[in-house]
């Protein structure tokens, strides 16, 4: 069977309109059903992003963007807006939150931009300041985002030793509570010393959510090696002592 793969968005969006018709899987979407896999297609695209994956950044992209149409979609049939209504109101928003661009506001550098962003933010109704970073971010990025907003209305340390000073005072409380072993004192008391972690790496320009990821496939990437090593001699992990896993875990770190 022929069939036509024309690269516009009004083919994908008459493939869609198809499959809403007949396949019964995409007849029973809803947005509450989408927001999972939505989310599932995010990361996915974050992971070809952080490897560079360009290969991989079109293919995610293309099916963030079917999820985009999809969610336009329903969003017709419930007469709640259309694809033109979408791109209008961004379109309304980029204009009027970029006066340094198309009125004569005067700018000196990114942190001005950044501050009269949060300012047209809250003329334009938004209840405050960290009203706009989402409830359902992972616990870190919405750390850095509550922070980087507070920095705009000027709720900010003034040198990084003070950050730092911070940690420790923050760490000091957590030892504290680790001595009296108040389990929820523990726990609040380390949110604090992440939070406070978190903001130091902002504070130091280092993105705390990269940071760790890359620690992470590190840690990963050490692992399978010490594991692989390990196997040549022994049937499993669990037959040697942390001290030999542990020899290994530094030849492989030495092999790097």
């Amino acid at each position: 069977m022929s069939e036509s793969y024309s690269g516009s968005y009004e083919r994908l969006e008459d493939i869609l309109r198809e499959l809403r018709l007949k396949c019964p899987w995409d007849k029973k979407q809803t947005i509450q059903s989408l927001r999972k896999l939505t989310i599932e297609e995010t990361y996915e695209l974050a992971d070809a992003i952080d490897n560079e994956d360009w290969s991989g950044l079109k293919e995610e992209l293309g099916d963030l963007l079917l999820h985009i149409i999809f969610y336009i979609r329903l969003g017709n049939e419930k007469n709640a807006f259309t694809r033109q209504d979408v791109i209008q109101a961004v379109c309304k928003k980029l204009v009027n939150r970029h006066p340094h661009i198309y009125e004569s506001t005067i700018i000196e550098n990114e942190e001005d931009v950044k501050q009269n962003w949060e300012n047209l933010k809250l003329k334009e109704g938004k209840k405050g300041v960290l009203s706009g970073v989402p409830a359902s971010l992972p616990a870190i990025v919405k750390a850095f985002r509550l922070q980087e907003k507070a920095k705009q209305v000027g709720f900010e340390w003034e040198k990084a030793s003070q950050v730092k000073d911070k940690i420790d005072e923050e760490w000091a409380e957590f030892e504290e509570a680790l001595e009296d072993n108040n389990k929820a004192e523990m726990e609040a008391e380390f949110g604090d010393v992440l939070f406070s972690i978190i903001n130091y790496a902002r504070f130091m320009d280092i993105d705390p959510e990269a940071a760790l990821e890359k620690t992470n496939k590190k840690f990963i990437s050490r692992f399978n090696k010490m594991e692989s090593e390990a196997l040549q001699s022994v049937d499993s992990l669990t037959e040697l002592s942390l001290t030999e896993l542990d020899n290994i875990w530094n030849k492989v770190k030495l092999s790097e």
